[in-house]
Order: C-alpha cells, then sequence, then structure tokens
C-alpha cells in the first residue's frame, strides 16, 4: 500500500493589469484517498472551481484542514503549486521497491476561446450567402395572407406548413381535404390569382409520409406554393439555339454515314479495310466515297424523318394544352443514325394526363412511320423487281431483335435469311433503326419519354421501381445487345433525373392511358430483347456459329 507521507502548499500572489480587468475566484479542494496494490502510487486530485459576486472569495484547505477565506482584488489571480512527495514500500519475494517521488503542478488561469464565436459566425455567414444566392423564397407575410384567405373550413384545413421545393424555397401547406380535391384546388388557384395575381404557382401534389388513405378514395393532399420564376423553366438562350443546330448538324452526318455503311459490300476495298482493320495505318482517300453519298441518301432521308416525326408527335400533343417546349437537342449516334433527341418541358404541367399524352405522342408518331418503312422495305425486299435497289447486310442484324426477327423470317422466308448476307431494301434498315430508337426513348426510367409517361401514370414511386429493373438489364446486356452499354451511360449522364411535378400532381390518368402504356412496355421488351441462338437457329433466322 502506499502513503502520502508529506503535502506542502506555497501560495503566491501575483499582480498585473489587464485591460480590461478580469476577476477569477477559485477554491480547490485536494482530495488524496489510498490507492489498492494495483494502483500503488497513483495520487487523485479532484478540483472545483467557483464564482462569488462582488469582489470574490477564495478558500483554500491545507494539510491540517484549516481553510482561510480573504478577498482578492479584480485585477489578481491566484497561482497555486503544489508539490507532493510520495514514498511506498511494496514487499514482493522478500524484496523492497524504492521509493517513488511524484510531483504534481497546477496552475490556474483563465482562458478565453474565440474558436467557437467564429465557427459560428462563419457558420451564419455561410447561410446568410446560401440565401442570397439560392431560388428566391416565398415572403412570409404573405404566406399569412394566403392562408387567412384561401384556406379554411370550406376548402382545406391546415395543421401544419413545411418546406417546399428542391431547397425548401417554397411551402407546402398539409391538413385536411374539405372537399373534391379537383373542385377544391380550381377554387384555391382562382383565389390565389385573385390575392396575388401571378406572382406564385399552386401544386396539389401526395401528402409526404402520409399514414393513410383519404376517407373520400384515393391519396391524402397537400398544396405547395412557389413563386413563378422560380418553378417555371427559364427562356431559352442563344448559345442553346446554337448548340441544338451543331448537334443536328452532326446527326445529319451520322444519319448519312450510316447510309453509306449500308452499302459495304459496294465500297472499295481500301475504304472498307480501313475502318474493319484495326492494324491499317493509312488513311484512304476518302474522295472514293463521294459517288455513295446520293445513294446513302434514302437511308438518311428515313433516319431523320423517323427523329422529326417524333417531335412533330410531341408537339402536336403540347399545343392544345398550352405546354410550350424546348427546341430539341438531336443525339447523333452512326450505328442506328440518332439515339432520338432531348426536349424539355418550358412550361409547368397541368395534370398526369397531359404528361402521358405529351410523352407518348412522341414514340407513337415516330414508331408508325417506321412501322411503315420497316413494312414496306420488306415488300420491296422480296419483290424481284426491286432488286438492283436492295444492299446486302449481314445475316446477324437480325437477330439483334426479337419481335423484328421473327417479322422479317416470316416475310423473307426461310432461305432468305438462313444465309451469311441477307439482301434487303434500304427501307428495311431505316424502319429498324427507328424502331429501335423508339423502343430506346420508351424504356421507363429517369426522364425518357417512357419514364416521364410511367411517372404521369403510376407515380413518382413506380418509376423508381421500373428504373432500377432498367438500370439493370441495360446493365447485364439483356436489353439492346452491345448499344446497352452506350445508351446507359447516355441517360445516366443526360436523362437520369425524373420530371418535376405537374400542377395537378394527384388526379389519376384512367384506365386506358394505363393499358396503352403497359402494352407499349411489352413490345418495347420484344424489340430490345435479342434473339437467342437455340431460337435463331432453330428458325434460320442467320448462320449460327458453334464451337
Amino acid at each position: 500500500m502506499g502513503t502520502l507521507t508529506s503535502c506542502s502548499f506555497s501560495i503566491m500572489n501575483l499582480r498585473f493589469r489587464m485591460n480590461p480587468p478580469i476577476s477569477c475566484n477559485f477554491s480547490r479542494r485536494i482530495q488524496m484517498k489510498r490507492m489498492s496494490k494495483r494502483s500503488l502510487g497513483r495520487l487523485i486530485i479532484s478540483c472545483s472551481s467557483g464564482s462569488g459576486g462582488g469582489g470574490g472569495g477564495g478558500s483554500s484547505s491545507n494539510d491540517n484542514g484549516s481553510s482561510n477565506d480573504g478577498k482578492l482584488e479584480k485585477d489578481s489571480s491566484n497561482l497555486a503549486t503544489v508539490t507532493e512527495e510520495t514514498e511506498g514500500e511494496r514487499n514482493s519475494g522478500g524484496e523492497a521497491s524504492d521509493s517513488e517521488d511524484s510531483s504534481v503542478s497546477i496552475s490556474s488561469r483563465p482562458t478565453i476561446s474565440t474558436v467557437g464565436s467564429t465557427y459560428n459566425n462563419f457558420q451564419v455567414d455561410s447561410f446568410k450567402l446560401m440565401e442570397l444566392l439560392g431560388p428566391e423564397k416565398v415572403d412570409p407575410s404573405e404566406v399569412k395572407i394566403i392562408k387567412e384567405k384561401l384556406f379554411g373550413y370550406s376548402t382545406f384545413w391546415v395543421t401544419k406548413e413545411e418546406p417546399f421545393g428542391d431547397f425548401g424555397e417554397g411551402i407546402l401547406f398539409l391538413g385536411n381535404l374539405r372537399g373534391k380535391r379537383e373542385d377544391v384546388f380550381a377554387k384555391l388557384q382562382s383565389q390565389l390569382s385573385e390575392v396575388m395575381g401571378d406572382k406564385y404557382n399552386l401544386f396539389m401534389v401526395e401528402e409526404p409520409n402520409s399514414e393513410g388513405p383519404d376517407p373520400r378514395g384515393g391519396p391524402r393532399v397537400s398544396f405547395g406554393m412557389l413563386r413563378k420564376e422560380v418553378s417555371e423553366p427559364g427562356p431559352t438562350s442563344l448559345w442553346q439555339y446554337v448548340i441544338a443546330f451543331l448537334l443536328f448538324l452532326l446527326t445529319i452526318g451520322s444519319s448519312v454515314e450510316l447510309g453509306i455503311a449500308s452499302q459495304i459490300t459496294r465500297l472499295p476495298p481500301e475504304v472498307v479495310k480501313y475502318f474493319t482493320d484495326p492494324n491499317a495505318i493509312e488513311p484512304p482517300d476518302m474522295q472514293l466515297l463521294l459517288p455513295f453519298v446520293d445513294s446513302a441518301l434514302p437511308l438518311a432521308y428515313g433516319v431523320l424523318g423517323v427523329q422529326l416525326f417524333h417531335e412533330i408527335g410531341h408537339f402536336l400533343a403540347a399545343f392544345p394544352r398550352n405546354v410550350k417546349l424546348s427546341i430539341p437537342y438531336f443525339i447523333p449516334n452512326i450505328t442506328l443514325g440518332s439515339f432520338g433527341a432531348i426536349t424539355q418541358f418550358k412550361s409547368i404541367l397541368p395534370d398526369r394526363k397531359a404528361k402521358v399524352d405529351i410523352s407518348l405522342a412522341g414514340p407513337f408518331a415516330g414508331a408508325a412511320l417506321s412501322s411503315s418503312m420497316f413494312a414496306v422495305g420488306l415488300l420491296l425486299s422480296s419483290n424481284p423487281s426491286a432488286a438492283a435497289e436492295l444492299v446486302q447486310v449481314p445475316s446477324t442484324l437480325f437477330q439483334g431483335s426479337l419481335l423484328l426477327g421473327l417479322i422479317s423470317r416470316a416475310t423473307l422466308g426461310y432461305g432468305a435469311m438462313h444465309a451469311a448476307m441477307v439482301p434487303i431494301h434500304p427501307l428495311v434498315i431505316a424502319g429498324w433503326c427507328g424502331l429501335t430508337t423508339s423502343a430506346f426513348n420508351m424504356l421507363p426510367v429517369g426522364c425518357l419519354d417512357g419514364g416521364r409517361a410511367v411517372q404521369g401514370a403510376f407515380g413518382k414511386g413506380s418509376l423508381v421501381g421500373f428504373g432500377l429493373a432498367t438500370y439493370s438489364l441495360l446493365g447485364l446486356g439483356v436489353l439492346g445487345g452491345p448499344l446497352s452499354l452506350p445508351w446507359g451511360l447516355y441517360v445516366l449522364i443526360c436523362q437520369r433525373s425524373p420530371e418535376k411535378p405537374c400542377l395537378n400532381d394527384v388526379t389519376e390518368v384512367g384506365t386506358w392511358r394505363k393499358a396503352a402504356l403497359g402494352v407499349a412496355i411489352f413490345l418495347v421488351l420484344l424489340t430490345l430483347l435479342p434473339v437467342w441462338d437455340e431460337l435463331a437457329e432453330e428458325l434460320g433466322i442467320g448462320l449460327v456459329t458453334t464451337f
């Protein structure tokens, strides 16, 4: 066991001047306890400090247990130095241990830390900067006026308010609906226009984290409010027009290149070798391709015509609903001629029906023209009078699509399809590329036409499930074959975000729209699924090489 043999205290009064003067009162109590055998010689010193009013008082206890009280001046501080010597002996196997001396010095001085206040000021300044740079928020005074004049017992009884929007720049009113949701929403929109003019947009959305459905049927609803300049897309700038024009020129070039590549059996050998042989170094004379440009134009016209029909379908469906669309940004691709176009909504959609109709109008229009060209091309391919216009394509092309491969096999027959090269009309290639592009754009993911349609018909939650399944199938190469990877990257970079909500984002779209969308997605899967080798060998679609 260790014992504390001696303990001496010396108190020094140091007087120093500070501006402003600081008064500190300290009361220290030193407790010494006997330690166990394992922690021999350890000294526990517990210090407690306190401050008093007025001039301040301090008390210290010495080794005799007596205490001294006294007043200190405001500009003085106490410095206590405690020196302790501890000696102990421990017997282990008949041997004595040496004594240990320990010296502990405790100095108390008031410290002022500015780190916390500086960090808090930095946080406040950061929040203020974010508010200045971020979107303009709803005025709280106007929120109070709107709450008093719009909502009530006859429309919507507000019980809670929450931030609304991507950055919390709006206000979301939660509560209880007092009538039919469509009638209440129309009434609130009219009253908001009378009170605030065209300053705000009112949204009817499903209540987040709702505990259950509405007693009247359907989901519980809430009403969100955003400023018009925040909720509506901005105008198209000059550089966006320039980018769209350049992309369109590149799409024309990729379509012409597709037309030239379709005549690979007619091209000069040195040109074919340069583009197919990785060891070829010297480029050929590109003027050799000029005679083939004229024969490539019909296919290029067909590919571009499908894309233009696609965009016209969007605009025709949007015009009667007063929905504005941006200029299309065509995406060139050397395999299909084009991956389609990115067309943005430049105004808020009124309801989910408009979202479904406008989204489906483009792919349906493009698919209609593509199907017509594909069917006419197959008929011309089997007509002997059009033999001079036919081009030779590899039979493996027809193994890239289950639906289109089966249709081609039924039209051209076993003898024509079960070969290394198949003579077909250029319209078949144009229709094939158009149908494949339309099918890719109808995939239910992100901001594609299919993703917008699924979001409008089944809700944003369903789009998440469809999107995960689509990404998985594209990643595994199940859909689209060799085009699955570039298309998946294109969607992730440009089209992964879902569309913003409509003004009325609650009312259902109806059964027949959901049924039409379901049939369209089923046809999309059949179009993008490749023909597996066993089925291709059995039906005679191309030559299947076995090892």
